[in-house]
């Protein structure tokens, strides 16, 4: 059974959520599981681009840079390594690499002018921090220098056969399984990996009242494979077993059950698990009486084979010591798994869970599972990787070559191999020193001139380099002080995380405010405002989540008989914020991703918050004081659909009732996050791909975190599934923060070597700054015709072309301000 799944939401979240989705099909069907359409197809597998995890977070040098552009332009079979950050699948189907400079572009302009930049937000899946340089970029691509690269063509043919061969043993199946055939005893899990992988464990926390079978201490090559397959409904309770399916060895069904959940079922999954509502009514089998029964069927040596059987056997509160799962044998790169719909179509060239069913079939399901399991013991991992080629996306093609020490190695320029290997290369833009025949440059002085330039050449370059500079003109024409439009824009950037709340009570502090607000993400700063006739606060996110959850949860708190506003500031720079926001909710580096903080749990009384956040009631009261009466007849209310519930302890007897209530807010902030809870807790919604944790100083831990589901259902279901997460201390919103930014507000803080004081002060005249200058207006504009540009640039490019969009950034005598890269092969329905 595959944890995918989605929760009930009502029409209105539909409604909002379908145009969302559809812009997301395309995309989805390109990344990991939506090969699946090329297999099925038989067309050859697309050139596709992805950044290694580890590198995420951390921003690409020119260097790096050129460093891809040599593999994408010469691959293996020039000589070249796959680059050490990043992967270019399928690199001998790349048809051409497009490169353009935007000059005098930063991080932050993108940013500022994001709702004017609709191609390059939605066109490129992949993004990253550039860190500025003080070369000439097109310069530093052409004369950088390719090491080791020989033109004769037996030298790639042996370099690429050598390639091939070391490929094998780079290949993640090899590396865990070896080469060698071997019995089912050599791909069962070892009690290590079950309790790694989150399988149910005897005698590990969590799993105390699980049922176990009566299972021999070990199996034998011979043992019997039994296929297994489960179905949940969507409980009070959680995600409950409502259907399970097992098969014996020969593929024959010895078990069918529909089980009737425990607790009140909120969504049957239909979609999904194909059970209704009059399927389950006149079922009374239990769960108990369904282990009963497994308990029965499974001979004592049997071995368990499943698709992500952890998930099943959590579901069945059931522990095996002997399992095979199919998800992990046929291994990716980096942990990602196959769906088994694509396994089942690619190496049993058979269809299930296909659309026209309604829901899974978990017969099937085991079925598929059972002969995936039996395919692999009896061929082998080394035909298996071999024979079933087009599903590692050609991987084997992908190793890194071993260097012989002994061999020396030459460099050679980059634009003279590309000519030398006779691949045409052009660079299209201003006059500048670049090391290319002066046969291949055009100098243009607009960048309408430059594309046009471009499209009307009846051959696309292999290689091309273009440079617009009109943006960077217009800066330096109309802002002749680039430090003070950039500090502009930045206090408009960072205003997007500002907050004003209260009125708060007489002598509340800026201590009781931080740890109110910390609650909902990290808070940069606080500055109690003291100057109006009541006590009011503003407050800076770091992020831009804090700041949305902050008016989510505490917008209407009760304090004293009055009500806490909670609001975003109001000014030029903000009239479009929700626009702003609802485009990075379906910025295609946010899509799949959620947003959570974790409420410190109870320690000592429970204190319930008296209030209306946002239309729904929160009731306060503590157990040592006296309660408060709710305001205007509203009921208890409800953060995420819940209530709210925390605690804080070793109170001063001289504490009022306000600080209780900021106390409870502050102590539920603290607690500790970890990845194993992450994944566990989301895992129920979708299969998740990774968990974003920021680095902490030692000692301190992690408030916050994002998690990265597989697909935009998997939020889509956590999002409405707000209730059950509540119940565990979670309070969740969609993601807004790319992965390569750690913080809004340090992207738009500039590192100074001035002292503190002279600091603050600029920091100041920043925010001094907020009101739009006239030229913005003429800004925008310039901003809207470059996206227009580039997308008519992007539609040119062959199918298969390698296109890079890079914001150089800035560097200045007291700051760095880092660009953007964007990334993305171009295809067909692009």
């Amino acid at each position: 059974m595959e944890p995918s799944l989605s929760a009930s939401c009502n029409s209105k979240k539909r409604k909002d959520n379908t145009s969302a989705t559809q812009e997301k099909v395309k995309r989805l069907k390109t990344e990991m599981e939506g090969y699946g359409m090329f297999e099925s197809a038989g067309l050859p597998h697309p050139p596709r681009i992805s950044v290694l995890p580890s590198h995420l977070q951390e921003p690409v040098t020119l260097e790096e840079l050129t460093e891809l552009l040599h593999f994408a332009a010469l691959g293996k079979s020039g000589g070249v390594k796959q680059p050490s950050w990043c992967r270019l699948r399928h690199q001998r189907r790349v048809k051409g690499v497009n490169v353009v400079v935007l000059d005098g572009l930063t991080q932050s302009h993108f940013y500022k002018h994001y709702l004017t930049l609709p191609h390059l937000r939605n066109s490129y899946t992949t993004r990253l921090s550039f860190t500025p340089s003080s070369n000439n970029l097109a310069s530093g691509i052409f004369s950088s220098e390719v090491p080791g690269w020989e033109g004769s063509p037996v030298f790639q043919r042996e370099q690429e056969s050598r390639h091939l061969h070391e490929a094998l043993n780079w290949h993640p199946v090899i590396r865990r399984f070896g080469t060698e055939t071997r019995g089912l005893t050599a791909y069962t899990l070892t009690q290590e990996e079950m309790i790694k992988k989150h399988f149910p464990v005897k005698g590990m926390p969590g799993f105390e009242g699980f049922a176990c079978t009566d299972s021999d201490d070990c199996v034998t090559d011979s043992s019997p494979l039994y296929g297994i397959d489960c179905e949940m409904c969507l409980t009070e309770k959680g995600h409950e077993l409502a259907r399970v399916s097992l098969v014996d060895s020969d593929g024959r069904c010895v078990l069918d059950d529909l089980v009737k959940p425990q607790s009140r079922v909120l969504n049957y999954l239909t979609r999904f698990s194909g059970i209704t509502a009059a399927m389950l009514r006149p079922i009374t089998t239990t769960l108990r009486e369904v282990q009963t029964k497994l308990r029965m069927l499974l001979p004592r040596d049997a071995v368990l084979v499943g698709h992500s059987l952890d998930n099943d056997l959590r579901a069945l509160n059931l522990i095996h010591p002997h399992v095979i799962d199919t998800s992990l044998l046929y291994r990716k790169e980096f942990g990602q798994r196959f769906k088994l719909k694509v396994l089942a179509e690619t190496v049993l060239k058979r269809e299930i869970q296909s659309e026209e069913k309604k829901g899974h079939n978990p017969t099937e399901d085991a079925v598929a599972a059972l002969e995936l399991a039996q395919y692999f013991i009896k061929t082998g991992p080394r035909q298996v990787v071999e024979l079933q080629e087009e599903l590692w996306g050609g991987s084997l093609t992908l190793s890194e070559p071993t260097v012989c020490e002994s061999t020396p190695t030459q460099s050679y320029r980059f634009s003279d191999v590309l000519q030398k290997n006779g691949q045409s290369v052009a660079f299209i833009g201003k006059r500048t020193d670049i090391i290319l025949d002066l046969s291949n440059q055009q100098w243009h002085n607009s960048d309408k001139e430059v594309l046009a330039s471009f499209r009307r050449k009846t051959k696309c370059p292999f290689f091309s380099v273009l440079h617009f500079s009109s943006l960077s003109d217009h800066l330096n024409s109309s802002s002749p002080h680039q430090e003070q439009h950039y500090q502009r824009v930045c206090a408009n950037l960072r205003e997007m995380c500002v907050v004003f709340a209260g009125p708060f009570p007489a002598g509340f502090s800026e201590r009781e405010a931080r740890r109110l607000f910390r609650c909902c993400g990290p808070v940069r700063k606080i500055k109690m405002l003291n100057t109006t006739v009541r006590i009011h606060a503003e407050i800076e996110f770091e992020l831009l989540e804090g700041a949305m959850l902050a008016l989510k949860t505490l917008n209407g708190l009760h304090v004293h008989g009055q009500h806490i506003k909670v609001q975003r500031p109001v000014s030029e720079s903000t009239l479009d914020l929700d626009l702003t926001l609802d485009a990075l909710m379906r910025d295609p580096l946010n899509a799949n991703h959620l947003y959570a903080v974790r409420l410190k749990p109870n320690k000592a009384n429970h204190i319930h918050i008296s209030a209306k956040a946002n239309g729904h009631t929160l009731d306060a009261k503590c157990s040592d004081v006296t309660a408060m009466k709710t305001a205007n007849g509203l009921h208890p209310a409800k953060v995420n659909g819940s209530k709210i519930d925390a605690c804080y302890s070793e109170l001063p007897a001289s504490v009022s009732e306000i600080e209780l209530i900021a106390a409870k807010q502050l102590c539920a902030s603290s607690s500790q996050l970890s990845e194993e809870k992450l994944r566990e807790t989301f895992s129920l919604f979708g299969m998740v791909e990774r968990i974003f944790l920021p680095a902490k100083p030692f000692g301190q831990h992690a408030r916050h975190a994002c998690i990265k589901f597989e697909s935009s259902e998997g939020v889509h279901a956590a999002l409405s599934s707000s209730d059950e997460l509540r119940n565990e201390k979670f309070l969740i919103c969609p993601s807004l923060t790319p992965h390569h930014l750690h913080s809004w507000v340090a992207m738009t803080t500039p590192e100074t070597t001035v002292d503190s004081e002279g600091e603050a002060a600029v920091e100041e005249k920043g925010w001094n700054l907020m009101c739009t200058n006239p030229q913005d207006q003429e800004t925008e504009l310039v901003m809207r015709k470059l996206d227009n540009r580039l997308g008519k640039l992007f539609r040119s490019l062959p199918d298969g072309t390698l296109s890079v969009v890079v914001l150089p950034g800035r560097t200045s005598s007291t700051s760095q301000l880092p660009g953007l890269c964007f990334m993305e092969v171009k295809r067909g329905s692009s």
